[in-house]
């Protein structure tokens, strides 16, 4: 099929476009970004999209997604999560191995990227465990985890304690030329609920040092001098991290980081009145650590933003704070809310958009978030005037908790399409919505 997608504004920064552009797809590939007078003569479409007064953008590329699929499916689904994704503008995801089973053997990756190919909906990039059952103890096998289709390797939230495991690691994914991604939690500092801060202090909340996050940093950052190998830093929440990360950058180590969106926006006074949706992995922390968060975006320190989109059930959620799971969905408010930054912070547009496309995609070494002319057509329109609440009714994910339950949002996805297939579509009725307003 030759699709048309008209009158929306492009951007797209990996080919230095942001104005009003058409995009011209066929055999599920990208023929064309231009004005409609500047496409191949010879391109003839059989579907038009109007997206006029609407935003173009390539997929959204999501470096962590908790799909609860093999082992927790009565959490969500691979199927109702992918649907999710699709509804956020997200065409490539990034799962990490905690899992159940464990993603630590080939057959495990293999069979979970055959159930995402059959949605044929966003695509599905597994992290590979770093070691057996993720244990920190016996390495797993690496190079067959990245022919079975692993991007990079990890333990979750779950820590080597001994550093001896994790320099063999390191080796070995430099050896073959692999990313590890690491989430910074020194095992000896870990167990609290809260940012340990004031507010915690106040409300009884067992505390999560900020020393958790810099002193994991550290011994990382000594480990890249080391080896040389590639290590992708999960998830920054503290200042004092993104200052670490500032520096390892300026000395030339391969160091790349990403940032929860929830950390954008959130510090650890939001948690309320004992709040369960607000409990997250890493806690919430303080003001001036949100704003050197945002401080480390504008100025490149921090590579990508993700979702971190954990759904949890109401059994694990509705209980004291201390005592309900962390996590929460992100799919779905994730280019709302870096919008919402963007527009806080006055962010040029294509500088929010690589945060969420190209830059991610570089990190993972594949093709996408990008509209670069013969790249596979991953994207989605976005309406930025679309004014919805988030909560349960609003929501397509299983997951229905989230911190931003009850706030009022600007700018919603209204189609997303994944290598030329409309996978996701709300177009027609939402323009219905707004002629009848």
């Amino acid at each position: 099929m030759r699709v048309l997608i008209s009158g929306g504004r492009v951007i797209d920064p990996s080919i230095d476009t942001d104005g009003p552009m058409d995009v011209a797809i066929a055999a599920g590939r990208v023929v064309a970004v231009a004005p409609r007078d500047e496409l191949p003569s010879d391109f003839a479409p059989s579907r038009v999209i109007d997206a006029t007064g609407m935003w173009v953008l390539p997929g959204l590329v999501d470096l962590s997604a908790r799909l609860r699929e093999p082992g927790y499916e009565y959490r969500a689904t691979l199927e109702s999560e992918i649907e999710a994704a699709m509804a956020g503008g997200i065409t490539s995801l990034v799962c990490p191995p905690d899992t159940d089973p464990v993603l630590d053997e080939p057959g495990l990756i293999e069979m979970l990227k055959f159930k995402a190919r059959q949605l044929n909906l966003s695509k599905v990039y597994p992290l590979g465990a770093l070691t057996t059952g993720l244990k920190g103890e016996t390495l797993t096998e690496m190079a067959e985890l990245t022919e079975a289709g692993c991007v990079g390797f990890s333990q979750a939230e779950t820590p080597i304690r001994d550093l001896r495991v994790l320099i063999q690691a390191m080796k070995y994914a430099r050896n073959f030329g692999l990313t590890v991604f690491l989430r910074p939690n020194e095992p000896n500092l870990s167990g609290g609920v809260a940012h340990a801060g004031a507010y915690a202090s106040r409300m009884g909340l067992s505390g999560v040092p900020v020393m958790n996050e810099t002193i994991a940093l550290q011994a990382y950052f000594e480990l890249v001098r080391n080896t040389g190998t590639a290590v992708h830093v999960c998830r920054i929440s503290s200042a004092k991290g993104v200052e670490l990360i500032r520096q390892a950058k300026a000395e030339g180590l391969p160091i790349t980081c990403d940032v929860g969106i929830h950390h954008v926006h959130l510090i650890d006074l939001d948690i309320g009145f004992f709040d369960p949706n607000a409990h997250l992995v890493p806690p919430l922390r303080e003001q001036r650590d949100r704003d050197a968060i945002r401080t480390g975006l504008l100025d490149g320190t921090i590579d990508a933003i993700c979702s971190d989109h954990t759904p949890v059930d109401d059994d694990a959620k509705l209980m004291p704070f201390a005592e309900s799971e962390a996590g929460a969905t992100g799919f779905e408010l994730l280019l709302a809310l870096t919008v919402k930054w963007m527009h806080e912070q006055e962010v040029p547009a294509a500088k929010m958009v690589r945060l969420l496309t190209s830059g991610p995609a570089d990190i993972i070494k594949v093709q996408a978030g990008s509209l670069r002319t013969g790249m596979p057509a991953d994207l989605c329109v976005f309406d930025p005037g679309c004014d919805w609440v988030v909560g349960p009714n609003t929501l397509i994910s299983q997951g229905k908790h989230t911190p931003f339950t009850g706030f009022p949002m600007q700018g919603k996805v209204v189609a997303t399409m994944v290598n030329g297939n409309l996978g996701f579509s709300a177009l027609d009725k939402h323009r219905n919505q707004v002629l009848a307003a």
